[in-house]
């Protein structure tokens, strides 16, 4: 008996049921958004190391060119002078007309160090003067009217003339033109007549620049305009235009190539500029109001808008203002100004392309027409019909 008692004990050990173990199935996380935090838009442009933003493009250059004065020179503007030699390089054109209905322009340039021609120059009329100024510019001119004399002789004009005793210095003329269309300078000579007159070359303390500028690779339409791809601002004489490139985003005068490229001259900003005018005499020498202030356009990027324009005094920029009176931002590039008298102001032609229709309804017969709805075909109407004449396309 006791060894049947110790055998069933073992039985019941064997039976004794061992622990199974168990394994914990992982709780279940919770998917975490990974959060992408968008840059700060920068405060400031971030203009890269060793450049600066240029006065006349609002462009990068290098400090050497935006930091120095620029010099303003009178250009000829007729068909025995063109095409120009060097105009390519210059940030701002001003173009204004004088006597007999001609225009005569000036370029302002910054960037002319490696120009061995540029011209032909022709004289000064006094609201160049002002103009220049506005850039504080060295103003180059190859004689002057009476009327610009007394500016010239001011202390504030830095001028470089070619009547002047040093004018060979400054001046050169060539032989395949008859003069007076055949008087250039170059950087060379430019350098010279400022050293001549000791006139330095650094912007005033004061000088915060003319135009403000978007920043570059920030060009944009102006806000509320109208289509603009072909200005005209019908200047008497050789009736110029502006044709628009929208792949380049440019505006390409016509009838105006630079002589040392070849090339047609394209500008990003294209600014009309309407100005009361009376005649100085008989002569026609005209005196263009700079200080009155009026109307305008400012067109970039294939768009027009109205602005006005007023000038604190006669040695400060002209300001340009929109409908809403916010000084106008130009895009970064050059620019060309249209000096415009204001009694033809209602010449000048803006044009571009019409919006696009909206694309028709599937069945628009059927809104038009019940007929067509019920598919039975309308008959085509004819001009007979109507009483109204075929108009040929245009």
């Amino acid at each position: 008996s006791t060894l049947l008692a110790g055998c069933g004990k073992k039985k019941e050990a064997e039976k004794k049921e061992i622990p199974q173990e168990t394994v914990e199935e992982p709780e279940e996380k919770e998917e975490v958004k990974e959060i992408v935090l968008q840059p700060k838009e920068p405060e400031t442009e971030q203009i890269p190391e060793g450049m600066m933003k240029s006065y006349l493009t609002g462009e990068y250059v290098s400090p050497a060119i935006g930091q120095r004065r620029p010099v303003a020179v009178m250009l000829n503007n007729i068909q025995a002078a063109v095409p120009q030699a060097g105009i390519a390089n210059a940030g701002v054109v001003y173009e204004a007309p004088v006597e007999g209905g001609i225009t005569r322009l000036m370029g302002i340039f910054e960037d002319y160090d490696n120009l061995e021609k540029i011209g032909s120059v022709r004289s000064c009329r006094d609201y160049y003067i002002f103009y220049a100024m506005e850039f504080e510019a060295i103003y180059a001119h190859y004689g002057q009217a009476a009327y610009a004399l007394p500016y010239l002789e001011l202390p504030e004009v830095n001028n470089l003339s070619g009547l002047s005793g040093y004018g060979a210095d400054v001046y050169y003329r060539t032989t395949d033109r008859v003069a007076p269309h055949n008087a250039y300078t170059s950087f060379a000579g430019l350098q010279k007549g400022i050293e001549i007159n000791a006139y330095s070359q650094e912007y005033s303390p004061e000088y915060k620049g003319h135009f403000q500028f978007a920043w570059v690779g920030k060009e944009a339409a102006p806000a509320g305009g109208t289509p603009a791809t072909l200005i005209k601002p019908h200047y008497s004489v050789n009736d110029p235009w502006f044709d628009y490139n929208a792949e380049d985003k440019l505006y390409y005068r016509s009838q105006q190539i630079d002589e040392l490229t070849g090339s047609q001259l394209g500008y990003k900003n294209v600014i009309l500029q309407y100005c009361p005018w009376e005649n100085y005499d008989d002569n026609g020498y005209l005196n263009i109001n700079v200080m009155a202030g009026g109307s305008g356009k400012y067109i970039t990027e294939g768009q027009a808008i109205d602005i006005t324009w007023k000038k604190d005094s006669e040695w400060e920029p002209t300001h340009y203002y929109d409908a809403g009176g916010n000084e106008i931002t130009l895009n970064p590039g050059k620019t060309w100004i249209c000096i415009i008298q204001d009694t033809n102001a209602d010449q000048v032609e803006i044009s571009g392309p019409e919006p696009a229709a909206p694309e028709a309804a599937e069945n628009p017969d059927a809104a038009e027409n019940p007929d067509a709805a019920q598919g039975t075909e309308a008959p085509a109407e004819t001009p007979e019909d109507t009483g109204a004449a075929e108009v040929p396309a245009q």
